[in-house]
Protein backbone atom coordinates (compact mmCIF):
# COMPACT_ATOMS: atom_id res chain seq x y z
CA UNK A 1 0.00 0.00 0.00
CA UNK A 2 1.38 3.17 -0.70
CA UNK A 3 2.49 5.32 2.15
CA UNK A 4 1.28 8.74 0.37
CA UNK A 5 -1.85 8.95 2.75
CA UNK A 6 0.30 9.13 5.74
CA UNK A 7 2.08 11.78 4.66
CA UNK A 8 1.69 15.62 5.69
CA UNK A 9 0.45 18.58 4.03
CA UNK A 10 2.06 22.07 5.81
CA UNK A 11 -1.63 23.41 6.70
CA UNK A 12 -2.59 19.79 8.73
CA UNK A 13 0.97 19.90 10.58
CA UNK A 14 0.67 23.51 11.65
CA UNK A 15 -3.06 22.48 12.62
CA UNK A 16 -1.45 19.83 14.36
CA UNK A 17 -3.74 17.07 13.29
CA UNK A 18 -2.41 13.52 10.69
CA UNK A 19 -4.24 13.73 7.33
CA UNK A 20 -6.52 11.08 8.51
CA UNK A 21 -8.63 11.95 11.81
CA UNK A 22 -9.30 8.35 12.59
CA UNK A 23 -6.94 5.89 14.31
CA UNK A 24 -4.58 3.55 11.78
CA UNK A 25 -6.21 0.89 10.01
CA UNK A 26 -3.88 -1.78 11.87
CA UNK A 27 -4.13 -0.16 15.11
CA UNK A 28 -8.13 -0.55 14.89
CA UNK A 29 -7.76 -4.01 13.47
CA UNK A 30 -5.94 -4.81 17.19
CA UNK A 31 -7.96 -3.46 19.12
CA UNK A 32 -10.91 -5.49 18.29
CA UNK A 33 -9.37 -8.43 19.69
CA UNK A 34 -9.10 -6.77 22.95
CA UNK A 35 -10.72 -8.26 25.76
CA UNK A 36 -13.68 -4.98 26.78
CA UNK A 37 -13.34 -5.06 30.73
CA UNK A 38 -12.80 -1.85 31.77
CA UNK A 39 -12.28 -0.46 35.43
CA UNK A 40 -13.93 2.61 36.35
CA UNK A 41 -11.83 5.04 37.10
CA UNK A 42 -11.02 6.65 40.43
CA UNK A 43 -11.06 10.24 39.10
CA UNK A 44 -12.79 12.10 36.26
CA UNK A 45 -11.21 15.40 34.77
CA UNK A 46 -13.54 17.50 32.44
CA UNK A 47 -12.75 20.52 31.44
CA UNK A 48 -17.29 21.56 31.44
CA UNK A 49 -16.90 21.31 35.35
CA UNK A 50 -18.83 18.16 35.91
CA UNK A 51 -15.77 15.70 37.39
CA UNK A 52 -13.55 15.77 40.12
CA UNK A 53 -10.93 18.06 38.05
CA UNK A 54 -10.99 20.54 35.27
CA UNK A 55 -7.17 20.15 35.17
CA UNK A 56 -5.04 17.08 34.09
CA UNK A 57 -2.37 18.60 35.76
CA UNK A 58 -4.07 19.35 39.53
CA UNK A 59 -6.24 15.74 39.18
CA UNK A 60 -2.52 13.97 38.47
CA UNK A 61 -1.03 15.98 41.85
CA UNK A 62 -4.16 15.02 43.95
CA UNK A 63 -2.36 11.55 44.29
CA UNK A 64 0.27 10.95 46.89
CA UNK A 65 4.02 10.74 45.44
CA UNK A 66 4.29 7.61 47.54
CA UNK A 67 1.00 5.58 45.84
CA UNK A 68 1.31 1.89 45.46
CA UNK A 69 -2.24 1.60 43.45
CA UNK A 70 -3.34 1.76 39.78
CA UNK A 71 -4.89 4.74 39.71
CA UNK A 72 -7.53 5.19 36.42
CA UNK A 73 -7.94 9.12 35.69
CA UNK A 74 -10.46 9.29 32.69
CA UNK A 75 -10.09 12.78 30.92
CA UNK A 76 -13.68 13.41 29.04
CA UNK A 77 -13.49 15.36 26.00
CA UNK A 78 -12.06 18.87 25.50
CA UNK A 79 -9.08 20.66 24.80
CA UNK A 80 -6.89 20.91 28.03
CA UNK A 81 -4.39 23.92 27.76
CA UNK A 82 -1.51 23.22 30.61
CA UNK A 83 1.57 21.82 31.23
CA UNK A 84 1.30 18.55 33.14
CA UNK A 85 3.99 16.75 35.38
CA UNK A 86 3.33 12.92 36.65
CA UNK A 87 4.83 12.23 40.27
CA UNK A 88 2.98 9.26 41.39
CA UNK A 89 3.73 5.81 39.87
CA UNK A 90 0.83 3.86 38.56
CA UNK A 91 -1.30 6.76 37.32
CA UNK A 92 -3.65 6.14 33.90
CA UNK A 93 -4.60 8.61 32.20
CA UNK A 94 -7.12 7.49 29.71
CA UNK A 95 -8.60 10.03 27.31
CA UNK A 96 -12.50 9.66 26.35
CA UNK A 97 -11.59 9.17 22.64
CA UNK A 98 -8.36 10.07 20.60
CA UNK A 99 -9.12 13.11 18.85
CA UNK A 100 -11.62 14.62 21.09
CA UNK A 101 -9.36 14.60 24.55
CA UNK A 102 -6.85 16.88 23.72
CA UNK A 103 -4.02 17.82 25.96
CA UNK A 104 -2.11 20.48 24.79
CA UNK A 105 0.48 23.63 25.13
CA UNK A 106 3.03 26.03 23.06
CA UNK A 107 5.95 24.69 25.02
CA UNK A 108 9.17 25.16 22.94
CA UNK A 109 12.38 23.72 24.69
CA UNK A 110 14.00 27.14 25.39
CA UNK A 111 11.61 28.24 27.31
CA UNK A 112 13.24 28.98 31.17
CA UNK A 113 13.11 26.01 33.20
CA UNK A 114 10.60 25.45 35.49
CA UNK A 115 9.48 22.80 38.11
CA UNK A 116 6.89 21.11 35.45
CA UNK A 117 9.29 19.96 32.95
CA UNK A 118 10.38 20.59 29.23
CA UNK A 119 7.27 18.92 27.57
CA UNK A 120 3.74 19.22 27.24
CA UNK A 121 3.21 15.71 29.40
CA UNK A 122 5.99 15.23 32.12
CA UNK A 123 6.53 12.03 33.73
CA UNK A 124 8.88 12.30 36.81
CA UNK A 125 11.54 9.51 37.73
CA UNK A 126 8.92 8.01 40.61
CA UNK A 127 6.08 7.67 38.19
CA UNK A 128 6.95 4.10 37.14
CA UNK A 129 4.16 2.24 35.24
CA UNK A 130 2.34 4.88 33.55
CA UNK A 131 -0.16 4.44 31.01
CA UNK A 132 -1.19 6.95 28.73
CA UNK A 133 -4.35 5.93 26.18
CA UNK A 134 -7.33 7.12 23.78
CA UNK A 135 -6.05 10.43 23.68
CA UNK A 136 -4.13 13.33 21.72
CA UNK A 137 -0.89 15.50 23.37
CA UNK A 138 0.51 18.04 20.75
CA UNK A 139 3.47 21.00 21.56
CA UNK A 140 1.45 23.62 19.57
CA UNK A 141 4.65 25.21 18.85
CA UNK A 142 4.65 26.67 14.97
CA UNK A 143 8.77 26.78 14.14
CA UNK A 144 9.58 23.52 12.81
CA UNK A 145 12.88 22.54 13.83
CA UNK A 146 13.94 23.67 17.19
CA UNK A 147 13.42 20.81 20.38
CA UNK A 148 10.00 20.95 21.35
CA UNK A 149 9.05 18.14 23.19
CA UNK A 150 5.85 16.74 23.75
CA UNK A 151 6.45 13.93 26.32
CA UNK A 152 9.18 14.26 28.08
CA UNK A 153 9.98 10.94 30.95
CA UNK A 154 12.71 10.18 33.17
CA UNK A 155 10.31 6.62 34.20
CA UNK A 156 10.77 3.30 34.05
CA UNK A 157 7.44 1.06 32.49
CA UNK A 158 6.12 3.55 30.53
CA UNK A 159 3.14 2.71 28.13
CA UNK A 160 1.62 5.04 25.65
CA UNK A 161 -0.79 3.43 23.15
CA UNK A 162 -3.43 4.12 21.04
CA UNK A 163 -2.87 7.89 20.71
CA UNK A 164 -1.39 10.78 18.46
CA UNK A 165 1.87 12.37 20.12
CA UNK A 166 2.29 15.55 18.25
CA UNK A 167 4.92 18.62 17.51
CA UNK A 168 6.50 20.34 14.60
CA UNK A 169 9.89 20.30 17.24
CA UNK A 170 13.20 18.28 17.44
CA UNK A 171 12.69 15.23 20.08
CA UNK A 172 8.71 15.01 20.08
CA UNK A 173 8.19 11.53 22.03
CA UNK A 174 11.61 11.89 24.35
CA UNK A 175 11.70 8.64 27.23
CA UNK A 176 15.09 9.81 28.57
CA UNK A 177 15.78 7.29 32.15
CA UNK A 178 19.27 6.90 32.81
CA UNK A 179 20.82 5.75 35.50
CA UNK A 180 18.70 4.50 38.55
CA UNK A 181 18.54 7.64 40.69
CA UNK A 182 17.78 8.14 44.67
CA UNK A 183 14.48 9.76 44.45
CA UNK A 184 13.64 5.80 43.13
CA UNK A 185 14.76 4.70 46.44
CA UNK A 186 12.21 1.79 47.87
CA UNK A 187 10.09 1.98 44.74
CA UNK A 188 8.69 -1.27 43.04
CA UNK A 189 10.46 -3.40 45.91
CA UNK A 190 9.16 -6.00 47.78
CA UNK A 191 7.42 -9.56 47.16
CA UNK A 192 5.24 -9.49 43.68
CA UNK A 193 7.08 -6.42 42.22
CA UNK A 194 8.61 -5.76 38.70
CA UNK A 195 11.89 -4.14 40.17
CA UNK A 196 13.10 -0.77 38.39
CA UNK A 197 16.05 -1.10 35.97
CA UNK A 198 19.24 -0.29 37.36
CA UNK A 199 20.17 1.50 33.91
CA UNK A 200 18.03 2.56 31.31
CA UNK A 201 14.16 2.59 31.35
CA UNK A 202 11.36 0.33 29.34
CA UNK A 203 8.77 1.62 27.17
CA UNK A 204 5.65 -0.15 25.29
CA UNK A 205 4.28 2.25 22.59
CA UNK A 206 1.39 0.58 20.17
CA UNK A 207 -1.31 2.58 18.03
CA UNK A 208 0.73 5.36 17.89
CA UNK A 209 0.86 8.26 15.40
CA UNK A 210 3.62 10.24 15.96
CA UNK A 211 4.97 13.53 14.38
CA UNK A 212 8.09 15.62 14.52
CA UNK A 213 11.62 16.85 13.78
CA UNK A 214 14.74 15.24 13.79
CA UNK A 215 15.05 12.58 16.66
CA UNK A 216 11.54 13.06 17.26
CA UNK A 217 11.18 9.15 19.15
CA UNK A 218 14.50 8.76 20.83
CA UNK A 219 14.06 6.30 23.72
CA UNK A 220 17.28 5.14 25.82
CA UNK A 221 17.40 2.42 27.00
CA UNK A 222 14.54 -0.60 26.00
CA UNK A 223 11.85 0.57 23.76
CA UNK A 224 8.92 -1.43 21.73
CA UNK A 225 6.96 0.41 19.18
CA UNK A 226 4.29 -1.40 17.13
CA UNK A 227 1.67 -0.69 14.64
CA UNK A 228 2.38 3.01 14.61
CA UNK A 229 1.76 6.11 11.81
CA UNK A 230 5.84 7.94 12.02
CA UNK A 231 5.30 11.41 9.72
CA UNK A 232 8.80 13.80 9.86
CA UNK A 233 7.81 17.46 9.07
CA UNK A 234 11.42 18.95 8.41
CA UNK A 235 12.73 18.56 4.85
CA UNK A 236 15.99 19.76 6.71
CA UNK A 237 16.70 17.03 9.43
CA UNK A 238 19.02 14.16 9.76
CA UNK A 239 17.22 11.47 11.42
CA UNK A 240 13.57 10.43 12.66
CA UNK A 241 14.28 7.86 15.17
CA UNK A 242 17.49 8.12 17.71
CA UNK A 243 18.34 5.33 20.28
CA UNK A 244 21.07 5.65 22.90
CA UNK A 245 21.92 1.87 24.70
CA UNK A 246 24.43 2.66 26.22
CA UNK A 247 26.36 1.09 28.82
CA UNK A 248 24.41 -2.61 28.79
CA UNK A 249 25.00 -4.58 25.59
CA UNK A 250 21.20 -5.96 25.50
CA UNK A 251 19.20 -2.52 25.34
CA UNK A 252 17.32 -2.01 21.87
CA UNK A 253 14.60 -0.41 20.08
CA UNK A 254 12.40 -2.75 18.34
CA UNK A 255 10.20 -1.16 15.42
CA UNK A 256 7.32 -3.45 14.68
CA UNK A 257 4.60 -3.13 11.73
CA UNK A 258 5.35 0.45 11.47
CA UNK A 259 4.61 3.03 8.52
CA UNK A 260 7.27 5.73 8.39
CA UNK A 261 6.69 8.90 5.64
CA UNK A 262 8.56 12.15 5.66
CA UNK A 263 9.87 15.00 2.77
CA UNK A 264 11.96 13.85 0.22
CA UNK A 265 15.37 12.33 1.07
CA UNK A 266 14.01 12.30 4.61
CA UNK A 267 17.09 10.33 6.89
CA UNK A 268 15.71 7.03 9.22
CA UNK A 269 17.38 6.83 12.04
CA UNK A 270 20.87 7.85 13.55
CA UNK A 271 22.82 7.45 17.21
CA UNK A 272 25.55 9.39 19.00
CA UNK A 273 26.22 6.44 21.72
CA UNK A 274 25.49 3.00 21.57
CA UNK A 275 22.45 1.77 20.19
CA UNK A 276 20.47 -1.11 18.66
CA UNK A 277 17.71 -0.89 15.85
CA UNK A 278 15.21 -3.42 15.14
CA UNK A 279 12.97 -3.02 11.94
CA UNK A 280 10.36 -5.54 11.58
CA UNK A 281 7.48 -5.63 8.79
CA UNK A 282 7.69 -1.82 8.69
CA UNK A 283 7.08 -0.18 4.99
CA UNK A 284 8.93 3.29 4.18
CA UNK A 285 7.84 5.84 1.59
CA UNK A 286 9.82 6.47 -1.57
CA UNK A 287 10.99 9.74 -0.02
CA UNK A 288 13.30 7.60 2.53
CA UNK A 289 16.69 8.82 1.20
CA UNK A 290 19.36 5.90 1.00
CA UNK A 291 21.16 5.98 3.95
CA UNK A 292 21.24 3.03 6.78
CA UNK A 293 21.07 4.51 10.73
CA UNK A 294 24.24 5.60 11.66
CA UNK A 295 26.80 7.08 14.22
CA UNK A 296 26.52 10.65 14.27
CA UNK A 297 29.97 12.61 13.31
CA UNK A 298 30.39 16.32 14.07
CA UNK A 299 30.05 18.64 12.27
CA UNK A 300 27.04 18.01 10.34
CA UNK A 301 27.78 19.14 7.63
CA UNK A 302 30.47 17.24 6.65
CA UNK A 303 33.37 19.99 6.99
CA UNK A 304 36.12 20.57 8.67
CA UNK A 305 35.57 19.78 12.44
CA UNK A 306 36.65 22.54 15.12
CA UNK A 307 38.02 21.45 18.08
CA UNK A 308 34.63 21.18 20.19
CA UNK A 309 34.01 18.83 16.99
CA UNK A 310 36.82 16.85 17.48
CA UNK A 311 36.41 16.15 21.29
CA UNK A 312 32.96 15.04 20.61
CA UNK A 313 33.75 12.58 18.28
CA UNK A 314 36.13 11.39 19.85
CA UNK A 315 34.17 11.14 22.96
CA UNK A 316 31.42 8.79 21.41
CA UNK A 317 34.60 6.69 20.12
CA UNK A 318 35.71 5.97 23.49
CA UNK A 319 32.49 5.02 25.29
CA UNK A 320 31.73 3.15 22.43
CA UNK A 321 31.66 -0.72 22.99
CA UNK A 322 29.67 -2.04 20.05
CA UNK A 323 29.46 -2.00 16.50
CA UNK A 324 27.01 -0.39 14.01
CA UNK A 325 23.67 -2.63 15.21
CA UNK A 326 20.70 -2.36 13.13
CA UNK A 327 18.76 -5.16 11.69
CA UNK A 328 15.74 -5.67 9.11
CA UNK A 329 13.10 -8.27 8.43
CA UNK A 330 10.50 -8.00 5.82
CA UNK A 331 11.02 -4.03 6.13
CA UNK A 332 10.60 -2.38 2.20
CA UNK A 333 10.99 0.63 1.25
CA UNK A 334 7.66 1.75 -1.57
CA UNK A 335 9.13 2.46 -5.24
CA UNK A 336 12.09 0.03 -4.51
CA UNK A 337 14.59 -1.22 -1.47
CA UNK A 338 18.19 -0.32 -0.71
CA UNK A 339 20.17 -2.97 -0.10
CA UNK A 340 20.63 -2.27 3.56
CA UNK A 341 17.31 -2.84 4.18
CA UNK A 342 17.86 -6.36 3.44
CA UNK A 343 16.92 -9.37 6.08
CA UNK A 344 19.86 -9.75 8.05
CA UNK A 345 18.43 -10.81 11.56
CA UNK A 346 20.67 -13.55 11.64
CA UNK A 347 23.81 -11.57 12.28
CA UNK A 348 22.46 -10.13 15.54
CA UNK A 349 23.24 -11.96 18.63
CA UNK A 350 21.32 -14.59 19.57
CA UNK A 351 20.35 -15.03 15.89
CA UNK A 352 16.65 -14.20 16.45
CA UNK A 353 13.63 -14.76 14.72
CA UNK A 354 10.76 -12.83 13.48
CA UNK A 355 8.34 -14.66 16.01
CA UNK A 356 11.17 -13.61 18.86
CA UNK A 357 9.91 -9.79 18.45
CA UNK A 358 8.08 -9.45 21.13
CA UNK A 359 7.79 -6.74 24.02
CA UNK A 360 8.83 -9.78 26.35
CA UNK A 361 11.89 -10.28 24.06
CA UNK A 362 12.11 -7.04 23.82
CA UNK A 363 12.65 -6.37 27.83
CA UNK A 364 14.56 -9.89 28.16
CA UNK A 365 11.98 -11.80 30.02
CA UNK A 366 12.09 -8.76 32.70
CA UNK A 367 8.73 -7.31 32.19
CA UNK A 368 5.92 -8.29 29.96
CA UNK A 369 2.98 -5.22 29.08
CA UNK A 370 1.31 -7.29 26.26
CA UNK A 371 0.35 -10.47 28.97
CA UNK A 372 -3.53 -10.58 28.97
CA UNK A 373 -3.47 -12.83 32.16
CA UNK A 374 -5.17 -11.47 35.30
CA UNK A 375 -3.64 -11.83 38.91
CA UNK A 376 -3.57 -15.51 39.98
CA UNK A 377 -3.74 -16.53 43.17
CA UNK A 378 -0.58 -17.79 44.94
CA UNK A 379 -1.15 -18.83 48.30
CA UNK A 380 -4.17 -18.53 51.37
CA UNK A 381 -3.05 -18.39 54.90
CA UNK A 382 -6.10 -18.46 57.18
CA UNK A 383 -5.59 -17.08 60.56
CA UNK A 384 -7.45 -16.54 64.15
CA UNK A 385 -8.35 -13.14 62.87
CA UNK A 386 -8.89 -13.17 58.77
CA UNK A 387 -7.60 -14.61 55.52
CA UNK A 388 -4.72 -13.60 53.70
CA UNK A 389 -4.93 -14.44 49.47
CA UNK A 390 -1.20 -14.02 48.02
CA UNK A 391 -1.72 -12.93 44.77
CA UNK A 392 1.45 -13.63 41.99
CA UNK A 393 2.14 -9.84 41.37
CA UNK A 394 1.35 -7.22 42.85
CA UNK A 395 -2.22 -5.98 42.79
CA UNK A 396 -5.02 -3.47 43.19
CA UNK A 397 -8.62 -3.72 44.91
CA UNK A 398 -11.33 -1.71 43.15
CA UNK A 399 -14.36 -2.19 44.82
CA UNK A 400 -15.05 -4.85 47.50
CA UNK A 401 -14.34 -7.93 46.78
CA UNK A 402 -15.47 -10.86 49.18
CA UNK A 403 -14.09 -14.15 50.10
CA UNK A 404 -16.89 -16.88 49.79
CA UNK A 405 -16.65 -19.64 52.79
CA UNK A 406 -18.72 -22.93 52.96
CA UNK A 407 -19.92 -21.66 56.08
CA UNK A 408 -20.95 -18.45 57.33
CA UNK A 409 -21.48 -14.85 55.85
CA UNK A 410 -18.45 -13.94 53.14
CA UNK A 411 -15.42 -12.39 54.31
CA UNK A 412 -15.29 -8.96 53.50
CA UNK A 413 -12.14 -7.26 51.92
CA UNK A 414 -9.60 -5.33 54.62
CA UNK A 415 -6.44 -4.21 53.23
CA UNK A 416 -3.76 -5.00 51.28
CA UNK A 417 -4.44 -3.12 48.10
CA UNK A 418 -0.58 -2.08 46.61
CA UNK A 419 1.00 -4.93 47.44
CA UNK A 420 0.29 -8.90 46.48
CA UNK A 421 -0.93 -9.92 49.77
CA UNK A 422 -4.76 -9.23 50.48
CA UNK A 423 -6.30 -9.85 53.81
CA UNK A 424 -10.27 -10.59 53.88
CA UNK A 425 -12.75 -10.80 57.49
CA UNK A 426 -12.61 -14.52 58.72
CA UNK A 427 -16.57 -15.76 59.19
CA UNK A 428 -18.38 -15.44 62.22
CA UNK A 429 -18.50 -18.89 62.71
CA UNK A 430 -14.74 -20.21 62.55
CA UNK A 431 -11.82 -19.42 60.36
CA UNK A 432 -12.26 -21.77 57.29
CA UNK A 433 -10.68 -22.12 53.82
CA UNK A 434 -12.46 -20.02 51.33
CA UNK A 435 -13.95 -21.35 48.41
CA UNK A 436 -14.23 -18.85 45.85
CA UNK A 437 -13.37 -15.48 45.39
CA UNK A 438 -16.67 -13.00 45.00
CA UNK A 439 -16.26 -10.57 42.75
CA UNK A 440 -19.54 -9.43 41.86
CA UNK A 441 -19.03 -6.21 43.68
CA UNK A 442 -15.54 -5.28 43.56
CA UNK A 443 -12.77 -6.34 41.59
CA UNK A 444 -8.40 -7.40 41.81
CA UNK A 445 -6.49 -6.06 38.36
CA UNK A 446 -2.70 -5.76 38.27
CA UNK A 447 -0.75 -2.57 40.12
CA UNK A 448 1.67 -2.87 37.00
CA UNK A 449 1.69 -1.19 34.17
CA UNK A 450 0.29 -3.34 31.13
CA UNK A 451 -1.65 -3.07 27.77
CA UNK A 452 -4.55 -4.58 28.64
CA UNK A 453 -6.22 -4.81 32.03
CA UNK A 454 -7.45 -8.21 32.95
CA UNK A 455 -9.21 -8.62 36.81
CA UNK A 456 -8.21 -11.72 38.68
CA UNK A 457 -10.98 -14.86 38.02
CA UNK A 458 -12.64 -16.04 41.55
CA UNK A 459 -10.80 -18.91 41.23
CA UNK A 460 -7.98 -19.95 44.49
CA UNK A 461 -4.94 -21.49 45.26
Amino acid sequence: MSLSAFALSRRSALAGLMASAAAPAFAQAARASVPTWEADPDIIVAADGTGQFTSIHAAVQSIPRDNRERKIILIRNGVYDEVVRVDAAYVTLRGTSRMGTRLQSNRPADLPRDALGQGVLNISATAHDFVLENMTVHNTVTAIGPHAFTIFGRADRIIIQNADILSLGADTLSLWRGIKGNDEAGLSEGPGATPLTADGGRYYHTGLRVMGSVDFICPRGWCFLSNSEITQVNPNTTAAFWHEGMRVEDKKFVIKGCAVDGPPQFYLARHHRDAQFYFVDCSFSERMRDQPPYLVVYPLNGGTPTADDLARNRAAQEEGRWPERHYFHNSHRNGGDYGWLADNLATAKGAPTPADMTAKWTFAGSWDPERTDGPVVAGVEVEADGVVVTFDRLVTVKGAPELVHSAGAPGRYLDGSGTNRLRFAAPAARPSRPERLDLTRGAVIASEGVAILTPASGALA
